[in-house]
């Protein structure tokens, strides 16, 4: 009886993630020493510069190497303020 009701509660939990909140993005921060060559990978990351704004790289290779850029999350930074 426990999991039918246990499975119930996913079924109709699972129709609702539309209403769940969004999952944080994680922060990765640059490490030292910082790259001073990157290659041409594309894989989008947004960088947090240490202003306090947001500034989007290609790969988190290039965001690292801008001194400037304290930490970055994967993804754009116009998708991740959807």
């Amino acid at each position: 009886m426990e999991a039918r009701l246990f499975l119930l509660v996913v079924v109709i939990l699972s129709g609702c993630g539309e209403f769940l909140p969004a999952p944080i993005k994680k922060h990765t921060w640059c490490e030292s020493p910082r790259a001073k060559v990157c290659t041409m990978e594309y894989k989008p990351v947004c960088g947090k510069l240490s202003t306090g704004q947001k500034k989007d790289y290609s790969s988190p290779c290039n965001a690292c190497a801008d001194d400037k850029v304290s930490s970055y999350s994967q993804g754009s930074c116009e998708i991740q303020l959807k």
